[in-house]
């Protein structure tokens, strides 16, 4: 019984989809103006883990994530230049050239940490029309009225508008800052369309003048257009909870009357050293720049699993390189065993459901693994057959681990190893098996025989 946080309720939940074993999720995906770091990677480690996870359980998975190439401000809010036009001109090009560079290094560090490719990955500028034809269901129900600014949302008209983010609107009203439009009735009331940026370099014809869409819009539009007008699981990042979940909430009800997800997932951050990652602190850290000092990416893949996605995770390179390790001696363990022909041990496969079916518990599905390695009860092959199941949803490439090639030595040493215990030299054959063990092997005596491992 698949258990999951549902931030609508602040409560864990049994998870029921809307079709009998089919979900729908959608992700919040990268605004595409700067290259997407470990810190946003580890979210999309997380939604991974959790689309294996459902795939595993026999569930039919429909992943989309949305592209965001236009629209979003530097403030989460209506303020501030567009991210995409911040990104051109910072970089020289136009802002579909960024457009199109991001989303290839954002497509390479999801392949590189062994994510998935959504089934649908989709931009924002290319449902243009889908946003459109949404934001006139919402004028036509009365949900929306014009400014100088654009097309605004009145969230006066959704009563439970406050409800998600827990959020104190007097509180926030005796608070606000200097409004970029005056002419809102409420200062979080939000832009569906703006039309006031002559300037601003992407824009379409609309009912409310030439502009373009606003940030919350595009979800909500790309949603509903590939999962339907309600779906199973909303995910992302926690910063997304009082400003643009809240809008896509507000925007679902001004449309549809209702709900589009049944499910809300956000993840806490990844910090690096303790510090929020920030270019202005100098500490992004990118998959590629793993990979320039040596590291195997999918050690942080292994590194983002040993924390819950609700845990958040402090980076440092020492718990990396820790992390390295503990991986290389997986693959070394792995590699080594010959026998192909194990079983599935149904009693471990039991325990790695019943781990991940709370909430996604990662880090004690890790433990569980290096339980099953260190048990003397199972067989090797058995053991191997296993953790490739396993890997279904841990995703640590396993089946691409070649056997383990052992030198010449090492096998001439284990032959005459092998002889001094048929005739009972059983002296003689441990000192043999100590010079394995210097050479950085070990042997391991089974009933189908000794095998040579990594130690």
């Amino acid at each position: 019984m698949l258990k999951l946080y549902n931030t609508l309720t602040r409560k864990k939940e049994v998870f029921k989809p809307l079709k009998d074993k089919k979900v729908g999720i959608y992700s919040c995906g990268p605004t595409v103006y700067w290259n997407q770091h470990i810190g946003n990677m580890y979210a999309y480690i997380q939604w991974d883990a959790l689309v294996r996870f459902l795939k595993y359980a026999g569930f039919k998975v429909k992943w989309v994530m949305g592209i965001t190439d236009v629209g979003h401000m530097t403030s989460d809010e209506d303020a501030g230049q567009d991210k995409m036009e911040k990104g051109a001109k910072r970089e020289g090009l136009t802002v579909w050239q960024i457009a199109d560079k991001y989303i290839k290094q954002f497509i390479q560090s999801l392949e590189l940490l062994n994510i998935q490719k959504p089934e649908v990955l989709c931009r924002a500028t290319e449902h243009i029309k889908e946003q459109i034809d949404l934001i006139k269901k919402i004028e036509a129900n009365g949900f929306a009225y014009k400014t100088k600014v654009g097309l605004a949302f009145d969230t006066s008209k959704f009563p439970g508008y406050a409800d998600f983010s827990k959020l104190n609107l007097k509180k926030q009203e005796a608070g606000s800052r200097v409004e970029v439009d005056p002419e809102k009735k409420k200062p979080w009331d939000f832009l569906l369309w703006v039309t006031n940026q002559p300037e601003h370099i992407m824009q379409w014809d609309s009912p409310w003048g030439k502009g373009f869409p606003g940030w919350h819009i595009e979800c909500t539009a790309m949603s509903t257009k590939y999962l339907g007008k309600q779906f199973d699981i909303h995910t992302g990042g926690k910063e997304h909870v009082p400003v643009h979940h809240t809008n896509e909430i507000a925007q679902a009800f001004g449309a549809f009357g209702k709900q589009t997800s049944r499910y809300w997932l956000h993840n806490e951050w990844l910090l690096i050293d303790r510090e929020k990652v920030s270019k202005s602190l100098g500490n992004i850290v990118l998959v590629t720049d793993l990979i320039e000092k040596g590291v195997n990416p999918l050690t942080f893949r292994y590194l983002t699993l040993t924390s819950h996605y609700k845990q958040g995770l402090n980076f440092t390179w020492r718990a990396l390189e820790a992390s390295q390790i503990a991986l290389d001696k997986i693959y070394g363990f792995f590699g080594s065993i010959k026998n192909d022909r194990g079983k599935i041990n149904q009693n471990y496969k039991k325990k790695f459901i019943e781990i991940l079916s709370d909430d996604l518990n990662t880090p004690s599905a890790l433990a569980l693994m290096w339980q099953l390695i260190k048990d003397k009860k199972i067989k090797d092959a058995d053991k191997k057959k296993t953790l490739l199941d396993f890997d279904k949803v841990l995703g640590l490439g396993l089946a691409k681990i070649k056997k383990v090639a052992v030198p010449p030595q090492v096998k001439k040493l284990a032959q005459k190893r092998e002889t001094l215990r048929k005739e009972k030299k059983w002296q003689e054959a441990d000192q043999i098996r100590k010079e394995i063990e210097k050479l950085g092997y070990k042997i391991e005596d089974t009933p189908e025989g000794s095998e040579i491992k990594k130690r």
